[in-house]
């Protein structure tokens, strides 16, 4: 008997502002892609995870860290940062209204819904280099898990997050000695010499092997005190 293969059924697909976006189910995964490339899955959430624990880590103990996410995803990033009682205020910058959708009662809510609910959550819907560039709030640490990383974007608009204008503003949004912890889909030596360019301090890179491919990256940085 041939072998049968699971075939992927779109849930959801709508045209926004940067282009299409899609949400659809490939057995028992769910899946984003943005105007046909494949960005993010619920296969894993390992290196979501240690985006969020490597920013703490790197705040050296700070008491009640507030905390900016800039991307919602498929949620891990929100649902392990909620899941820590150590983290204080937690705010979601997602420019996707869709992706918003399908967090608040649609398919994703499997996982963030608990996050949703927790009273130190807070959603906004917007561009996060428009955010940083206009909010008077500031935070203990930036994670950063949007597109493909500095090194591969496939959204429009994704690359001047990454440059040196863009970190400018991811400066400005953090307080003296707040970190910066940015997701990749693979290491960018490259990316660790705009960093430093940029002001930031300590820059380092931690991987994370995955089963096939370069591995996933965390670039870290710190802002000077």
């Amino acid at each position: 008997m041939a072998a049968t293969y699971d075939i992927p059924v779109v849930l959801d697909r709508r045209e926004g502002p940067y282009g299409e976006v899609v949400l659809r189910r490939h057995g028992e995964l769910l899946q984003i892609i943005a105007n046909g490339c494949f960005l993010m899955d619920t296969s894993d959430g390992r290196s979501e995870r240690l985006l969020v624990d490597a920013a703490y880590r790197a705040l050296d103990g700070r008491p009640e860290p507030e905390l900016l996410i800039g991307g919602l995803g498929v949620g891990f990033s929100l649902a392990h940062a909620a899941a820590d009682p150590r983290w204080g205020r937690i705010t979601v910058v997602e420019r996707e209204r869709a992706v918003v959708d399908w967090h608040l009662g649609g398919p994703l809510s499997a996982f963030s819904a608990a996050a949703l609910a927790d009273p130190r959550t807070h959603i906004v819907e917007g561009d996060l280099l428009a955010h940083v560039n206009e909010t008077s709030a500031t935070y203990d640490a930036l994670c950063l898990d949007i597109d493909n990383g500095p090194g591969w974007t496939v959204t429009e608009g994704n690359e001047g997050l990454y440059s040196p204008a863009g970190l400018a503003g991811c400066a400005r949004a953090l307080r003296p000695g707040g970190v910066l912890a940015v997701w990749s889909a693979r290491p960018s030596p490259e990316f660790e010499g705009t960093l430093r360019n940029a002001g930031f301090q300590q820059v380092r890179t931690e991987e994370i092997p995955v089963a096939r491919g370069v591995p996933d990256a965390v670039h870290l940085a710190v802002r000077p005190g």
